[in-house]
């Protein structure tokens, strides 16, 4: 039982853990996709791509958050091993309960430990709580990305991996016309490094860029998944379509929030 419980108490913290290190991360500048790659990579050791660990290494506040990361995750990973050991090699529970039933508990433990954490009010009192302790402790200017664009509802950013039957590849900016879906490219990560930030018109996307895209997730997912030929076209019209209807409804509601406060 106790074993358990310790089981239980770690994955707690090290979800925890992980959870504000990516809050954190995402308030100095990276995606949610980059961020919760970073914190998960950092915490169990695993490792990154040489380009995405720069641009940890580069900056201050990522850099701590990252170096802190790897120590807790050292601690946590050996801790959970220890304590699963414990759990199901050890016969002699003090409670007299059976392995079985451990396990059963240990399972039921870790379903509340997921719901708990994907809990959107969670999420919202975490990430107040990040940017209010990054803004007073430290000295860099750290925005809050999320607020400042208004990432709530269905819009985010989220990161696109071209490949080469993608629909995107080898088009530019103005033949995509990608804002008819609702979507604008914020940046490009070049495969050679190098980065275009407020790309124009006229550049080119090719495959193995990453696109930094804001806009509403399930339009972004579309596109992500999108191929080359007359199904992607067709696809197109599809989401272009969805984005007149989503436009007119958010119209709609403006005017409607618009009248309340009138009569107010």
């Amino acid at each position: 039982m106790i074993p358990v419980i310790t089981v239980i108490i770690i994955l707690s913290v090290s979800v925890l853990v992980t959870k504000i290190a990516t809050i954190a991360l995402m308030h100095t500048g990276l995606s949610r996709q980059s961020a919760k790659f970073q914190a998960r990579s950092a915490f169990t050791g695993v490792g990154y791509a040489t380009q995405e660990a720069e641009n940890i290494v580069n900056h201050p506040v990522r850099r701590r958050i990252i170096m802190l990361l790897m120590l807790l995750g050292n601690a946590g990973i050996v801790s959970v091993i220890a304590s699963l050991m414990l759990t199901f090699l050890d016969d002699k529970d003090p409670f007299g309960l059976s392995v079985t039933y451990r396990l059963l508990l240990l399972i039921a433990g870790i379903l509340l430990l997921i719901i708990l954490f994907n809990s959107k009010v969670v999420n919202k009192g975490l990430s107040k709580i990040i940017h209010y302790a990054l803004k007073k402790y430290t000295k860099l200017n750290v925005m809050d990305y999320s607020g400042i664009l208004h990432l709530s509802g269905e819009y985010e950013i989220a990161e696109i991996l071209v490949g080469t039957d993608d629909w995107l590849a080898n088009k530019n900016l103005a033949e995509l016309a990608l804002l008819r879906e609702g979507l604008f490219i914020l940046g490009i990560n070049r495969k050679n490094g190098t980065y275009i930030g407020i790309p124009g018109s006229d550049t080119e996307i090719s495959p193995g860029d990453t696109l930094i895209i804001y806009g509403r997730g399930p339009t972004i997912r579309r596109l992500d998944t999108r191929k080359k030929g007359s199904r992607g076209n067709f696809d197109r019209r599809l989401s272009e379509r969805e984005n007149k209807k989503v436009k007119i409804q958010e119209k709609e509601q403006d005017k409607g929030s618009a009248e309340k406060t009138e009569d107010n």
